[in-house]
């Protein structure tokens, strides 16, 4: 009888410690699956590597800067460079391949496309005229600033305002923000500037410090400091630009040479980003107005 005990005691010895075995290794099995998973995330994190270069609109540069640092958090051995020097030398960079993408606030010129560059629209940006903040005119229509910027009106008076001489200010020769002011309004080569500004940024410092000053720049960086003016009654704000009602407005282009599709696997990754859901709301976030 303690025979037979004796070997159901060994028995049940063994089944609890096979049993324990099992449960072990499954465990084991379990993490290592999991180690494999977390790994092969880590491996495509770790997979995109390299340098990414920039060039082009100063008027991209807060777009530009969100999304590289952004695309560089969720890829940590990516370093993404980008240049601020006018839309049309960012184009030429890009033809010229010194850099990989060419950043232009406006279409690409035919030229430019015949050489090969692919116009990649990323955001849509509305140009907004400001005034300074004592300026009592609000609206103006598209037939006086465009006679505002050929010189043929040089008194506010002649507008609705005070009599008070009018300080034409502008973007500097090659600069995306005012070629496509100039080609909406049709005054390429015409304009009869007071002060021609190399930034967006200095077109809103010069005007909000300047009596009697009008200037163009970014909807997005619209402050406080300035007045933006109605155009044919018409406020400059997204809704109204997706309406089609405000007719200052712009694509903002990364360029290309080729699609897409024929660049590299960085360049790919961050036009893929640019154009995620994630990335869509960095534009927004910015002010600007989403690709629809």
């Amino acid at each position: 009888m303690k025979k037979f005990r004796g070997i159901a005691i060994l028995i049940i010895t063994c089944l609890v410690v096979a049993g324990g075995l099992s449960a072990c290794a499954k465990e084991g099995s379990e993490k290592a699956d999991n180690n494999t998973n977390k790994g092969t995330e880590q491996n495509d994190t770790a997979d995109l590597k390299g340098n990414l270069t920039l060039a082009g609109s100063t008027s991209m540069e807060k777009l530009a800067n969100v999304a590289s640092e952004a695309f560089m958090n969720k890829y940590p051995n990516v370093l993404v460079q980008a240049e601020f020097i006018g839309s049309s030398a960012g184009v030429e960079a890009v033809l010229a391949k010194t850099v990989d993408i060419g950043n232009a606030s406006r279409n690409l010129k035919e030229t430019e496309k015949a050489e090969g560059a692919v116009e990649n629209i990323v955001a849509i940006d509305g140009i907004a005229v400001i005034v300074d903040k004592n300026n009592t005119v609000t609206d103006i229509t598209k037939d006086q600033l465009t006679d505002i910027y050929k010189g043929t009106i040089k008194n506010w008076s002649e507008v609705g305002g005070s009599d008070q001489p009018i300080v034409v200010v502008g973007r500097e020769s090659g600069s995306g923000t005012r070629g496509a002011f100039e080609e909406m309004l049709e005054v390429e080569d015409q304009c009869a500037y007071s002060n021609e500004i190399n930034s967006t940024g200095g077109v809103m410092a010069k005007v909000a410090s300047t009596p009697g000053a009008i200037g163009y720049v970014s909807l997005d960086i619209l402050d406080d400091t300035v007045i933006a003016v109605n155009l044919d009654g018409v406020e400059p704000t997204e809704a109204n630009i997706k309406a089609g009602s405000y007719f200052l407005s712009r694509p903002f282009v990364m360029a290309t040479v080729g699609e897409i599709s024929e660049q590299s696997d960085l360049v790919q990754a961050f036009f893929e980003f640019i154009y995620s859901e994630e990335g869509q709301n960095l534009v927004k976030e910015v002010g600007l107005i989403t690709v629809e």
